[in-house]
């Protein structure tokens, strides 16, 4: 072990493990998925910031207060997580908390493209920008925020996808027209 984290001498290669990671997402809502990736990214580096993208053009059903208030819920018992919200370029906001890391997930081989493309694209706005993919469990990837909603909307049973006090606040919505 090496100050800066695991020294591999066999190959040469150190991996810091004092990174400062960001998660980003519009979480609308946070599900069981998300979580399990924030759990993995809190395992391997030692700062992890949710960051609640804020985009006017896309229209949520929760309020940006709204799904800060569950993404605090969800993160509340892991020490080294943080949850913020940012509007604009998500490497800025990478820049100003002195991240050099950004967490995705993977949930299927459709999810790579795109997300390969937004890395390359982040990178070249910002070259000190890594992104690291993470799949989660098995059990989550066929998991979307916006599958759960509609879901939801329709009265189905959604309690295996998010935590007790998500599935509540979208019943409530439900029952609210919402």
């Amino acid at each position: 072990m090496s100050r800066n984290g695991i020294h591999l001498l066999s190959k040469g290669l150190t991996i810091d493990l004092h990174k400062t990671a960001i998660y980003p997402g519009t979480f609308d809502p946070i599900t069981n998925g998300h979580i399990d990736i924030i759990r993995r990214a809190s395992a391997i580096f030692s700062r992890v910031i949710v960051t609640l993208a804020v985009n006017s053009s896309k229209a949520t059903l929760f309020t940006t207060e709204e799904r800060l208030a569950m993404l605090r819920e969800a993160t509340a018992g892991l020490a080294n997580v943080e949850v913020a919200k940012f509007s604009g370029l998500v490497v800025e906001f990478a820049r100003q908390v002195g991240a050099t890391v950004m967490v995705r997930g993977l949930r299927a081989v459709s999810d790579f493209e795109y997300e390969f493309q937004m890395a390359l694209m982040n990178r070249k706005q910002e070259h000190s920008l890594d992104t690291v993919f993470l799949m989660p469990d098995e059990k989550y990837t066929y998991l979307s925020s916006s599958i759960v909603r509609e879901i939801a909307r329709h009265g189905g049973t959604i309690e295996c996808f998010v935590p007790k006090f998500v599935e509540d606040r979208l019943k409530a919505k439900s029952q609210n027209g919402q």
